[in-house]
Parts: C-alpha cells; structure tokens; sequence
C-alpha cells in the first residue's frame, strides 16, 4: 500500500494511531450512538466514503481504538469501518466479557441496520478474543447462549439480538485476557496484600534464577521455567478461589437478610470489594529470548524495565472486582479464551501477527490458529513489535504489510 511521506517519516512515533495524512479527502466521520439490549450505551465512529456495501466493525474490550492504523486502509479499499467503544473503557472494575459481547451485538446490529450486505470483525489483541467470544455465542440458538457470567450474574444473552457477521480478522491476536495474564503473573508473590512479599525460589528476578536485567538476555533452566508455570496457575486458582468466596458471602447474606432483615446482612449482600492483583508482568519469554524464539526485543508489552512494570501502578488487571478477575482475567474461569471459543468459529478468519511481539509469542499464534474451526482460514505475519511499530532501524514498515495481507483477504471474499 502507498504511503505518503508525512506516514513514512511518523510511522514509529505514532502508538497505535494512524496518521491524518493518510486519509483520503472524501473521507467522513459520523459520532453513533449505540444502545445495548441491557440498557447501557456504547459509542462509535463511522468511518465512511461513499456507496459501500461492506463494513468492518473494530473494537476491544478495554480501550477505545478510534484512530486505530488499518482505518485509513480500509476506507481505501472502499469498505466502511466502525470503531466502537465499550461500556468499561479503561475500567477492569466492571468489565465482564457476558456484558460486552452485549456492546458487539449493538455495533453489529447498527451495521445491519444501516444496510451493510457484509460485516467483518476486526479485533487488535484482545479485541481478538472478545469477537470469537461473540461469534461463539451469536451463532448458538438462543436457549443455548450462556445465561450466568463465571461470578453469577444473569445476562440476557438469549433475549439478546446477536446479528451473525461474514468474517473476522484477528491482529495481533492473544490467547484471551485471562490466559495472557496467566503467562505473564509473578507467581512469587507470598501475600496477596503485600505487593513486596516473595518466595524466593520463585523470584524470577534474581539471579540465582537465571534473571539477567537488559540487554543481556536472562537464562532459565528448564526446571525452573515448569515450577514458574505450576506456580503462575496455582496463583490464578487461589485467586480464583477468593473471587468465588466473595461471590458466595454476598449471596449468602442476601438470603439471610430475607429471613433476619438485619441491617448488616443487607449492606453484606450489596459490599463489592476492590482488589488490587500486584505483579502481573513476569513473562519468562519476556526476559529469556531463548524461550519461545522470535526477532523480539528484551521486555515486555509495558517496557523494557521488568521491575518497573511488574511492580508498577499501571499493568494488566491491577485493580478488579471479583466478578471482572472471574470473567475477564482468570485463565482458568474465563470463558473468554481462544481455546474455547475458536472451536466454534467457522466464518472466514484471517489471522495476522507481528514478528517482534512480545505478548504474542510463536508457540501461543500456532495454537490459536490451529484452534480456528473455519475451513477457509489464512494466517500472515509482518515485522514489528505488538503495535506493528519496527523494532529494528530501518526496519520495513509492518502495519503497511499486514495492511496489504489484509486488502489482498477482503478483496478475495468481500469487496
């Protein structure tokens, strides 16, 4: 795809974004409102030209990609595309993946309604996960969908309009939140309220582990590396057990409450408590580029500095209710994992990745793609890291690359 010099000179500086360069002249932007059938409101931005007959529809659980890259390649190939924001943006607090495939369905059904002949997921990293989630639900009969999220709560996803779609795109695509999380949490901590406690043999920082800070690459004896793996999963399991304790004390006293009508049984059965989940960026793969091999760089996702991430404020699921850890971020209680939810997946799905990522690894992208269940499936990858930003100077430009991977996909099935 051509690239105008302004996109080539800020191509590396530009996050997630896309360049206004890029865009064509007659390119339009429409604010939509967009209700859910459980009365929430989402948002979106209808990116169009004029006279297309196919839309893609791109959005992600927690962030809102308005200016996300592939925009202006879209519009290019003469397709419209909406980017929509969820109803948690930025918020791990109520973020329940039974409640934002809700948000999906209502940017779907707009789509529908405002006569698009096909419509095409387009999910970035997690957004991936969250679209097979809704295409495992959509195309269940409705007595078949899901009725409770992992903590309890009823969702109406059998009165729900869930419009079917034609195809999905998956980039940069990751196991699920949950799965994620649990290849990457710091399963040394001792004391889940003290961020600094740790057991040593687990450490994956110290030296004596196999620990090396940038650039050298850390080394970790296999030994240890499965000992981390049981331990990470044995983290998310004592996490979970807390989350369902939660849940089970407010039901609890819910039903106590009906019988006593005592005033503390009420506030019990309302109290929601807030947790924060410290150290959740320690990714063997991250430090040790022995593990999983690829032409990524030392660190992870959220920089280079592991001790700086890992026991930073900003990270994945650093602050959660037991009912978003439940559905969102537990790997064991998640039922937002690739693994199940791909089997289920039939349309037509090209899968694109970058090289560099580092939150993507080669042994995660051939075992979500083996789990596609469609018949016509592709995969690509172009270099870069998880954003398509080049790792290397003078590295090629990745997200130009993936965007041709994906005009050459539509234009084939689409366009």
């Amino acid at each position: 795809m051509a690239q105008t010099k302004a996109s080539k000179a800020t191509a590396g500086l530009r996050g997630a974004s896309w360049d206004p360069a890029d865009l064509l002249p007659d390119t339009s932007f429409a604010p939509v409102n967009l209700p859910t059938h459980d009365g929430a409101s989402c948002t979106g931005i209808l990116a169009k030209r004029s006279g297309e007959k196919v839309a893609l529809l791109g959005m992600h659980p927690r962030e809102f990609l308005a200016t996300h890259y592939v925009v202006p390649e879209i519009l290019k190939l003469g397709a419209a595309i909406m980017m929509q924001a969820p109803r948690s943006t930025g918020n791990d607090l109520r973020l329940e993946h039974e409640r934002a495939i809700l948000d999906v369905a209502a940017g779907v059904k707009f789509l529908r309604d405002e006569g698009y002949e096909k419509i095409v997921l387009m999910g970035n990293s997690g957004g991936a996960s969250l679209f097979a989630f809704y295409i495992q639900q959509a195309v269940k009969a409705p007595e078949d969908r899901l009725t409770r999220s992992p903590g309890g709560r009823p969702v109406p996803l059998a009165e729900a309009d869930m419009p079917p779609v034609d195809g999905l795109i998956m980039t940069a695509p990751h196991p699920g939140q949950g799965v994620l999380l649990m290849n990457c949490i710091d399963p040394s901590v001792a004391d889940e309220d003290d961020a600094m406690s740790r057991d040593p043999s687990l450490f994956p920082f110290a030296e004596e582990n196999g620990f090396k800070m940038p650039r050298d690459s850390s080394s970790y004896a296999p030994d240890f590396v499965a000992r981390y793996r049981d331990a990470q999963k044995a983290r998310v399991q004592r996490l979970d057990d807390w989350a369902k304790g939660v849940v089970a004390t407010r039901v609890s006293a819910r039903k106590a409450f009906k019988e006593t009508l005592e005033m503390d049984q009420l506030i019990a059965s309302g109290h929601t408590p807030i947790k924060t989940i410290w150290r959740t960026d320690a990714d063997l793969r991250c430090f040790d580029l022995s593990l999983d091999p690829s032409p990524r760089k030392y660190g992870s996702l959220w920089g280079p500095n592991p001790l700086v991430s890992n026991f930073g404020s900003v990270g994945f699921g650093r602050l959660v209710t037991a009912e978003s850890w439940l559905s969102t971020w537990s790997g064991l209680s998640s039922n937002a994992s690739m693994a199940k939810t791909l089997p289920d997946v039939k349309v037509p799905t090209l899968m694109l990745t970058y090289d560099g990522d580092n939150s993507l690894f080669p042994s995660d992208a051939d075992e979500i793609f083996s789990q596609i269940a469609a018949t016509d499936k592709q995969r690509a990858s172009a270099p870069g890291n998880h954003h398509g930003i080049p790792i290397d100077k003078d590295a090629p430009n990745g997200r130009a690359i993936m965007g041709q991977h994906m005009e050459k996909w539509l234009a084939e099935r689409f366009l």
